[in-house]
């Protein structure tokens, strides 16, 4: 069997089939709606979505047809939904919600947990220009880990704003298109926060990082003042406390401070939901590593205390995650 795939049968099976049910049925108490696409689409309606602007056909698996039109499995389930409302855009209701669960291709290395067909269980809403439709996915998030098992309390949703890390690198001179490799290098540095740490962070901001296994990646080249504007950005803290750090680190940046005011709405929309209590609140860390968020992120993080067959602590990371991307359609 090739690298990345695995057989699944018996108790595995049915046990996935209970977690889809339990994840459809919440999806459906608000309000969304099934959609299935094709497992195949043009790979020119792939690139923009993604991961690495620079490389923008990797990573999928692709083959032509008789009519030499490039085809690839598809990557994602973005992609075929954006694709979707742009071929029945007039027919569709707005706010267009709907979800999409099956398997995706990646045409990468695998390794432990990083499989080359999975499956992913997406909903979206499409056409709600308020972030009232990213607080109510924040919850919806929250409602659908409990109802597949993980207890209040062993899990927190976090969010934070693109417009927010948008302002900072306005601030140090990174706006433009012109700058938009170095801003998608910054965002990758970033985003490996949870596995390199602060230090890790800032080699990668600066002229680079060596790994243990002596591999070395290429750092954003920022000098050290602007390093600090960045690090400062990350470790804001969670809370209301933190958009009030973060508020002196964007400076009189306007789509920093349009980010903040969507984040202080969120976390209003949150309270009176009562979703406050520790389920949802807002990280300056989380960035998503993806060019096309334009505005709210979040991340599903476990926090349950698991520990390995030596009697280490198991990290389980992001377990869902998601946010705003306007324009894609």
């Amino acid at each position: 069997m090739p690298r990345g795939l695995v057989d699944r049968h018996g108790a595995e099976l049915t046990a996935t089939r209970a977690m889809l049910d339990k994840i459809r049925a919440v999806y459906e108490l608000y309000g969304f709606e099934a959609l299935e696409t094709p497992a195949i689409e043009y790979t020119d309606a792939l690139g923009k979505f993604l991961p690495d602007q620079d490389r923008p056909n990797e990573g999928v698996f692709s083959f032509q047809d008789d009519d030499e039109q490039w085809l690839s499995l598809r990557y994602d389930l973005t992609a075929p939904l954006a694709r979707h409302v742009a071929e029945h855009f007039e027919q569709l209701p707005k706010p267009y919600r709907s979800y999409r669960s099956g398997y995706v291709f990646r045409n990468e290395k695998p390794g432990p947990g990083r499989f080359r067909q999975f499956m992913q269980f997406d909903a979206d809403t499409v056409g709600a220009p308020s972030v009232s439709a990213d607080a109510e996915i924040c919850m919806m998030v929250a409602d659908t880990l409990e109802a597949v098992g993980i207890c209040r309390g062993d899990y927190v949703v976090k969010v934070n704003n693109r417009k927010v890390l948008d302002g900072v690198l306005e601030a140090i001179g990174l706006g433009g298109e012109a700058n938009a490799g170095r801003r998608l290098t910054v965002l990758r540095a970033i985003d490996k926060l949870d596995k390199v740490g602060l230090e890790g962070v800032r080699d990668l901001l600066g002229k680079g990082r060596m790994d243990p296994s002596g591999d070395f990646t290429k750092g954003a080249g920022l000098d050290g003042a602007d390093i600090d504007k960045v690090i400062a950005f990350v470790s804001a803290g969670a809370g209301l406390g933190g958009l009030d750090k973060l508020e002196l680190v964007v400076g009189e940046s306007e789509i920093g401070r349009a980010g903040l005011d969507e984040l202080r709405l969120i976390c209003k929309l949150v309270a009176a939901a009562g979703y406050d209590d520790g389920r949802i609140l807002v990280d300056p860390s989380v960035v998503r590593g993806l060019e096309y968020y334009t505005g709210p992120v979040y991340e599903a993080e476990l926090t349950l205390d698991v520990k390995d067959a030596d009697g280490r602590p198991v990290r389980f990371g992001s377990v869902a995650s998601g946010g705003r991307y306007d324009g894609l359609v």
